[in-house]
C-alpha cells in the first residue's frame, strides 16, 4: 500500500491550509487566499473534547452523552475502507444494490477498488460506476452487496454551527475510526487542489467540523447523534507556516449534496444537473510582472455560453466579479461557487488597456 505522502496547493477563502484525507496519503499546501500558501504534514489523529449543543432538528442533543457508542454502532456498518492500487479511503453505503459514495479524489483514476466493512476480514471487489470531479464525489459499486447496509442520511440544510457530529471512517488505514466535534460554520467555500487522477475542485456550501479528518478519512460519514449522515468528510485545514495540522478545522460535502450527485450518477452514469453556475470560457491566471497572480485571462468563450452572450470574447482579462477580485482562477471559481445557474452578475474586464463592466447571466455548470 502506497502512504507516500503528495502535496497540493489550494485556495481557501476562510483558513490558510488544507488536508485532503484520503488516498492513504496526507495532501497539503494551501493559501489563506491567492497570494499566501503554506506546507502541511500528515495530521494526527486526536479526539476532540465533547462539546454540549441545543437541542436541533437534526437529533442533535445537548449537553452530549457519555458515550456515543450506540451511534457508532448504528453507523458502522455502513462505512468501507476502500483501497485503490494507489492508497485508500472510505466510501458510505448508498443503498442495497451495492452503491457507494465516496470522493473522487479517493477513487482517482482507479475503475476496480476492493471494499472492506470494519470487522469483516474479508474484502470485496468493486468496480467504478461514475465520478464527478467538479464536486469531489464518485460511486463505486460492491460486486457483492449481502451484508451492506444502507446508511441513513440526513438533511444537511438543517445543521447548524454548535451541533455534535462524529466523523467515522479509516484514517491512515485504521478501519472504523470515530472522532467527535462539532458543526463549526456552514456554507465554506473552499478549493481543493489537484493531484494526479484529481483535479483542482471548488466546493461550494462545504460544512465546517472540529471533528479531526485524518488521512483515509475522505469519503466517509460525518453524522449526527442520532445516526444520521450530514456530511462526506474531505479536507482538513494545516497551519500555513507548515509543521502540521490546524487542530479542529475540517470540511465535509454536505449530504444533500453527495446523495443529489450520486443518485444522478448511479441512474445514468454521469451528472446531468450539477446545480452550479458557470461563466461559459475557459481562462488561465495572469500573472503580474513580479511573476505573482494578478488576474483572469479568458483563453476561449462556449459557443452559445453566458460569456459569449454577454459579449465577452478571447483576449478579456476579467478582474473581479460580482465585486470580489479574480486575482487568479481559483478566486474566480470561488466567486461563481457563491452563484446559481441564471442569477445575473456584474464582470469587470479589461480590455485594449480600458476597463469596462459587463453583465453576465451564468450558465450551469457541465455535468460528467
Amino acid at each position: 500500500m502506497n502512504t507516500s505522502q503528495r502535496v497540493r496547493r489550494a485556495g481557501l477563502a476562510t483558513v490558510a491550509a488544507l488536508v485532503i484525507g484520503g488516498s492513504g496519503v496526507a495532501i497539503g499546501a494551501a493559501a489563506a487566499d491567492s497570494s499566501a500558501s503554506g506546507t502541511l504534514a500528515a495530521a494526527t489523529a486526536t479526539q476532540s473534547p465533547a462539546v454540549p449543543g441545543p437541542a436541533t432538528s437534526t437529533g442533535v442533543k445537548g449537553p452530549g452523552p457519555d458515550s456515543y457508542a450506540s451511534v457508532v454502532r448504528q453507523v458502522l456498518p455502513s462505512v468501507v475502507l476502500i483501497r485503490t492500487e494507489n492508497g485508500l479511503g472510505s466510501g458510505v453505503v448508498l443503498d442495497t444494490k451495492g452503491n457507494i459514495v465516496t470522493n473522487a479524489h479517493v477513487a482517482g483514476d482507479a475503475t476496480k477498488f476492493q471494499v472492506q466493512v470494519a470487522g469483516d476480514t474479508t474484502p470485496r471487489s468493486a468496480k467504478l460506476v461514475g465520478t464527478y470531479p467538479p464536486d469531489d464525489l464518485a460511486v463505486i459499486r460492491a460486486d457483492d452487496p449481502s451484508g451492506l447496509q444502507p446508511a441513513t442520511f440526513g438533511d444537511s440544510g438543517k445543521v447548524q454551527a454548535g451541533d455534535v457530529v462524529l466523523a467515522i471512517g479509516n484514517p491512515l488505514g485504521l478501519s472504523g475510526s470515530v472522532t467527535q466535534g462539532i458543526i463549526s460554520a456552514t456554507d465554506r467555500a473552499v478549493t481543493e487542489p489537484a493531484t494526479d487522477g484529481s483535479p483542482a475542485a471548488t466546493l461550494p456550501g462545504a460544512i465546517q467540523t472540529s471533528a479531526p479528518i485524518n488521512p483515509g478519512n475522505s469519503g466517509g460519514a460525518l453524522v449526527s447523534t442520532s445516526g444520521q449522515v450530514v456530511g462526506i468528510p474531505t479536507l482538513a485545514a494545516g497551519s500555513p507556516q507548515g509543521g502540521g495540522q490546524a487542530q479542529g478545522i475540517g470540511f465535509a460535502i454536505p449530504s444533500n449534496l453527495a446523495r443529489d450527485i450520486a443518485t444522478q450518477i448511479i441512474d445514468t452514469g454521469h451528472v446531468t444537473n450539477s446545480h452550479r453556475a458557470a461563466i461559459g470560457a475557459e481562462v488561465a491566471t495572469v500573472l503580474g510582472p513580479d511573476g505573482t497572480a494578478g488576474c483572469v485571462g479568458v483563453v476561449a468563450v462556449t459557443n452559445g455560453g453566458a460569456a459569449e452572450r454577454a459579449g465577452l470574447r478571447a483576449g478579456d482579462v476579467i478582474t473581479a466579479v460580482g465585486g470580489a477580485q479574480t486575482t487568479d482562477t481559483t478566486a474566480l471559481s470561488q466567486a461563481l461557487a457563491a452563484a446559481k445557474p441564471g442569477d445575473k452578475v456584474t464582470v469587470t474586464i479589461s480590455r485594449d488597456g480600458q476597463d469596462r463592466s459587463v453583465q453576465v447571466t451564468l450558465g450551469e455548470l457541465p455535468g460528467s
